[in-house]
Formats: C-alpha cells, structure tokens, sequence
C-alpha cells in the first residue's frame, strides 16, 4: 500500500518585526487518491466520504470546479471536473499549468476530518508519471477563515530526479493578521518517502521574514497505529487551530503589527470560498416612490 503516515515536527519562527519561534508534534496521513475508495476495508477508524473518526471527504478538497474569487479572473479549469472526484481536480488543475497527468498517481498529504473536525493549515498533492517520476506538486493553503488557494509548485529543472519542487510566488491570500497579503511564499518540497521534508519561507522583498518546517518520519498505515496516534495526538485538528489562535494572542503581546482582512480585499486574489468580508457589498435600494 502507498498510503501511510508522516509522524512530524511542525516548528514555525519569526524573524521580524519580533522573533517569535515554536514547534509541536502532529502525525498526518499520506493518501494515495487511487487508494482511497479500498482504504475503509483495510483500514479501522477510517471512512472514505462518511463519518468515522477519520473521514476524508473529496469535496473538503481542491475545489476548483467551483466559483473562484474575484469574479471573471483567469481560473485554473475553465470547466467543472464533473466526473471522477478529486483525483479529476487535481488533473484539470495541473493541464492547466501544462501537465498531464494521464494514467500518473498523486499523493495527498493532509488531515481529513477528525471526529467531523477539519483544519488544514496546508494540504501537498504530490504528482507522479506512471513511471514515477516528479510532475509537480500542489500546495493547498487554507486560512481561519475556510477560505482556500492552491499554488502549483513545479519541479526543480536544477533537482527534478530527486523529487524537489520549488516556487516563489506573492500569496495575494490572507493567511495571518500579522502577514501582509503581499508577502512571497517560498515552497520548498521535497517528494515524500522514508521521510517527509517541507519548508515554507515568507519573504518581505528580499528579506525572509518567517519560515515554517514540516518533517518526520514514514509510519506504516494500520488501524493498530492509528488507534496508538488517536491517544498519542488526540482530537488533533482542533489541537491545531487552537494552537494558531494561542500563538496569534503571544504576537499580540508582543505588539506585532496586525494587518485587517478586510482592509485589502482587492489585494485577495485567485482563491476559493471567499469568506463575507471579500463580498461586495449590496447596492442601496431605490427610495420608494410611495
């Protein structure tokens, strides 16, 4: 089975304007998208789009056959992918970046629902030929306010046999009250195998403001495991999202500039499931004649 698990150190540090570092210890599942509709009968504690105490649900992933905001900006698929769920998505989303993914495999590196929870900072698909061999990666940010943004990482021409996948790229997406929606995001991606390597730079022109590592070992894939990590790292999607606002209180403490979502809204770009405050408000109704 392709599928497993990734036992990893999440550690994020601040550089500037306060230097603000922390890590802590998550596990996430590693899926390959033509494995899933089996995993259910081989796997306990896990379902396959329905409850369980893990569910992956497609439609909790990717979206791009929906409306993507602004309105009328160049989308990635010009059509909805109506069939094949979302291994279809991730092929209309690379043809889109030139890649055909044919009869190729991805590999999704996330949390599914625990316990009907869901947060995932960050989803990587990681894309193959039939032969194996890189085609690219995507990384999938989604902020506090379950609004969505892939990004397409390609290869590395300078280390594609080895599976590195780099990009630098303005994140026009609002991630965090103390990130500007113009800072780069720098993706640095290595292929997942007997370990998981992930480094993600915030830059500030040439000035790296913040870096993010994801690494740790491959667990195998059992419900034995799984049910040792359900103790080990317990409701994890909620410990997540706990940790995210416990840390956005200390950078407040620490008076680090804090940027309002609503404040650059045009500068929001190319994502799904726009949250209210990227809306435009409603047209004042005539006076009534009467």
């Amino acid at each position: 089975m392709k599928s497993c698990l990734y036992e990893c150190e999440v550690m994020h540090a601040r550089f500037s304007p306060r230097r603000h570092r922390f890590a802590y210890r998550i596990f996430l599942f590693a899926l390959d998208l033509d494995e899933l509709p089996d995993l259910p009968r081989r796997i306990g504690l896990f379902g396959y789009n329905r409850r369980h105490l893990y569910a992956l649900h497609e439609r909790d992933f990717l979206p791009v056959d929906e409306p993507r905001h602004p309105a009328g900006a160049t989308a990635s698929p010009s059509h909805p992918a109506a069939t094949g769920g979302l291994k279809a998505r991730v092929a209309t989303y690379l043809r889109y970046h030139g890649i055909d993914l044919a009869d190729g495999s991805v590999l999704l590196v996330t949390l599914p629902r625990i316990a009907g929870y869901l947060f995932n900072p960050v989803s990587f698909y990681f894309c193959r030929d039939r032969d194996g061999r890189p085609l690219g990666a995507i990384a999938e940010v989604t902020n506090t306010f379950r609004e969505m943004k892939p990004f397409f990482v390609p290869a590395d021409p300078a280390d594609a046999a080895r599976g590195v996948f780099r990009l630098r790229v303005p994140k026009q997406f609002y991630v965090s009250p103390y990130s500007d929606v113009d800072v780069a995001f720098d993706f640095h991606l290595h292929l997942p195998g007997d370990q998981l390597a992930i480094r993600i730079d915030d830059y500030v022109g040439e000035e790296r403001t913040l870096t993010s590592t994801l690494a740790g070992p491959r667990r195998a894939l059992t419900t034995g495991r799984l049910a040792w990590f359900t103790l080990k790292y317990p409701l994890l999607t909620l410990r997540v999202i706990s940790l995210i606002h416990w840390h956005a209180l200390l950078l407040w403490a620490k008076r680090v500039p804090w940027f309002a979502k609503a404040a650059r809204a045009a500068d929001q770009r190319d994502l799904y499931r726009p949250h209210s405050s990227l809306k435009p408000a409603p047209l004042p109704s005539a006076p009534s004649a009467l």
